[in-house]
């Protein structure tokens, strides 16, 4: 944790400085964009489906009892950092870089059960984006594209450790981000405004285990909405 919180600290003063630095010539019609943004990382964590349950163990053999099992991600803000290239101005790649950390709790007959604890997920993305110039400082696009989540430190959350488990690994997932903003120049010298709004679909399954034993596995929408505002540079 303490490492990539490090690594993510070094990439936004390095953007910061970039921005800052009079050296590099922005322009608002430059090939290059980079915004530092804060995010607000809203996920659903539902369960989509119970993929395995062992009654033999202890979680197992309680959720069966159960008749509404449910659960639920909590949302998170974070620094985020994005890097753009305008291969025209109606046509751009863009790729964001950020570290988010979320807990699952349970929902229905399980409600406020601590499940999962710690997730930290890096949802590295990369979207084709199509511009629209409307001659004015305000210029919309949209965009597309895939998007792998990276799951790193997770840990039993409190209810299920009280029941036996011991360890518990969400796995990194393919999923797909849709993408709408706008980019608003505030100067000739390339700084500007950015907003910006992301929906992912994603199901990671997280997997219990009591010792050796593989008590539940699951597979959840994830599904976060990213809701982005900051301030870009572009040279």
């Amino acid at each position: 944790m303490r490492k990539t919180t490090l690594l993510a600290a070094t990439a936004f003063v390095a953007a910061a400085t970039a921005i800052a630095a009079p050296a590099m010539a922005g322009s608002p019609d430059g090939k290059w964009q980079v915004k530092v943004l804060g995010t607000a990382v809203l996920p659903d964590g539902g369960i989509d489906k119970i993929k395995s349950i062992d009654t033999d163990t202890t979680l197992g053999g309680t959720l069966a009892t159960l008749d509404t099992v449910g659960t639920k991600a909590n949302d998170n803000v974070v620094p985020t950092l994005a890097v753009e290239y305008f291969f025209t101005k109606a046509f751009s790649v863009e790729t964001i870089c950020c570290f988010t950390q979320h807990h699952v709790n349970g929902t229905g007959d399980i409600a406020g059960a601590g499940l999962v604890d710690h997730v930290l997920i890096l949802p590295a993305t990369v979207t084709a984006k199509a511009h629209l110039d409307t001659g004015t400082p305000f210029k919309p696009y949209v965009g597309a594209g895939p998007a792998w989540f990276f799951v790193f430190d997770e840990k039993p959350g409190a209810t299920a450790r009280s029941l036996g488990v011991d360890k518990v690994k969400m796995s990194n997932k393919l999923g797909f981000a849709l993408q709408a903003g706008m980019d608003i120049a505030i100067n000739d010298k390339g700084l500007g405004l950015s907003l910006d709004a992301k929906k992912y679909w994603v199901k990671p399954t997280a997997s219990f285990y009591e010792g050796d034993d593989l008590a539940l596995k699951t597979r959840h929408d994830l599904d976060p909405w990213v809701l982005s505002a900051g301030v870009s540079y572009r040279f």
